[in-house]
C-alpha cells in the first residue's frame, strides 16, 4: 500500500501534468496555436489531479484501518482555540502526509534539475 501511495503521489505530482501536456501536444496540428489543447490541459490537469487525490486518502483510509491507527482523533483548529490552550496539540501525522511532501519534494527537484541543467538559455547569445 505504501508503495501504492508514493506512486499515487508521484503520478499526482509528474505524470498527471506531464500526459495532459503530451497529449494537447499530440492535438495541435501545425504551427498555428489553437485554443482547445490549452483548455484541455487548464481543465483536464487539476481534474486528475483531485481524482488521485480523492483516491490516495482512500487509500490513506484504508491503510490506516490495516494497522488499527486510531483515526478518530478530534483537533481543534488553531483559530478556533484558546489562547491559553496547548500549543502542542496538532493533527497526527500521516503516512500520506510523509509520503506527499517527500514527492513534492522529488517534483520540485526534477524541475529544477530541469530548468538549470536541460532547459538551456533562452537569451540570445
Amino acid at each position: 500500500m505504501l508503495a501504492l501511495m508514493a506512486f499515487g503521489s508521484i503520478a499526482m505530482w509528474l505524470g498527471a501534468p506531464i500526459g495532459w501536456i503530451y497529449v494537447a501536444s499530440q492535438l495541435q496540428h501545425g504551427s498555428t496555436p489553437s485554443l482547445g489543447p490549452y483548455l484541455l490541459v487548464l481543465v483536464a490537469v487539476p481534474l486528475t489531479m483531485i481524482v488521485i487525490a480523492r483516491g490516495l486518502s482512500a487509500l490513506n483510509r484504508r491503510y490506516t484501518r490495516y494497522i488499527g491507527a486510531d483515526t478518530d482523533a478530534r483537533v481543534r483548529l488553531p483559530w478556533m482555540r484558546s489562547m491559553r490552550d496547548d500549543r502542542d496539540a496538532r493533527a497526527p501525522r500521516t503516512v500520506l502526509d510523509v509520503i506527499m511532501v517527500g514527492s513534492v519534494a522529488l517534483a520540485v527537484l526534477c524541475m529544477a534539475i530541469w530548468f538549470f541543467v536541460f532547459a538551456g538559455s533562452s537569451l540570445p547569445k
